[in-house]
């Protein structure tokens, strides 16, 4: 690209304003909306930004769209609303959704964008916030690989690791199976601590015991941390596990199949919400596990 395009962003919780102060540092002219006015002050603070009133309003500005939002009826409500994204997107220009939405959705979304001349790319994220301020995420891409070219530049900005998965919607399929493997192995850990506990064994040692194999991974660091440290740093609430793996459920249930495990998870993730544990981290749901009896 000779020139910077002029982004838009949707989306500035912690993953999605850091993605924005990134962008910022990197010298691209940003036009964001954001419920909280604060938030807004921070962007418009750092200079090179402004604010749209309504998604149609930021489209006709920009030449890259970009989404982070939890839900995919938050993204289609955005893009198909009366001042939505649909209304106002300029032929040429593209829509990235980084968030984890369902597949069929987002295909159906693409569709209705290139009918205006516009491109779309699933963009699921890995890494941390942390990661997003300094540029370093991991980017699962998807979608017509001429638009992926083409706002490529601008990704390798936001990831360190931007892989490209294909067809539109493999972003998003590859991040409801990376993150059904996650909140799984995360939920499946939890309990073994809560049975030790019951049984008798040392939590320590167990994960000493359990670390020293083949079980040991990043996930079971998180779930000692917080079994046996009691700190709880993963940065990923029982609610959002549970979102991602009802969509998990409602793609396997599109493609003719079922998840029984993922069922199974989902189930515990829907307990703990149920007794009241929704914002807290996944790894906490290792408190319901030791409240749960027969």
């Amino acid at each position: 690209m000779m020139t910077k395009p002029t982004i838009g962003f949707i989306g500035l919780g912690l993953m999605g304003g850091n993605m924005v102060e990134n962008l910022q540092n990197r010298g691209y002219e940003m036009v964001v909306m954001a419920r909280k006015q604060d938030v807004l002050d921070a962007v418009l603070a750092r200079g090179n930004a402004r604010v749209a009133s309504t998604p149609k309003e930021m489209a006709e500005a920009c030449d890259i769209i970009m989404l982070c939002v939890t839900t995919s009826e938050v993204v289609e409500s955005l893009v198909y609303g009366d001042d939505g994204i649909l209304a106002g997107i300029k032929d040429g220009s593209v829509l990235i959704d980084f968030g984890t939405s369902i597949p069929e959705s987002t295909r159906k979304i693409g569709v209705d964008l290139a009918a205006k001349g516009a491109g779309m790319v699933d963009a699921p994220l890995g890494r941390t916030p942390a990661h997003a301020k300094d540029g370093l995420l991991n980017i699962m891409a998807a979608g017509d690989e001429t638009t992926f070219n083409k706002v490529k530049p601008v990704l390798d900005e936001q990831g360190e690791n931007v892989f490209y998965l294909g067809a539109l919607g493999a972003g998003h399929v590859t991040k409801l199976i990376n993150n059904f493997m996650g909140m799984t192995t995360v939920t499946a850990m939890s309990q073994a601590f809560a049975v030790a506990d019951r049984a008798g064994v040392d939590r320590a040692q167990l994960f000493d015991i359990m670390s020293a194999g083949p079980s040991n991974s990043p996930f079971m660091g998180f779930c000692k941390k917080y079994a046996v440290d009691g700190i709880s740093d993963l940065g990923f609430s029982i609610n959002n596990a549970n979102k991602d793996l009802a969509y998990f459920l409602h793609m396997a249930a599109d493609m003719g199949t079922r998840a029984e495990i993922a069922e199974g998870t989902s189930n515990n993730l829907q307990a703990a919400m149920d007794a009241g544990m929704g914002e807290g981290n996944v790894p906490e749901i290792f408190d319901y596990f030791m409240k749960l009896n027969r």
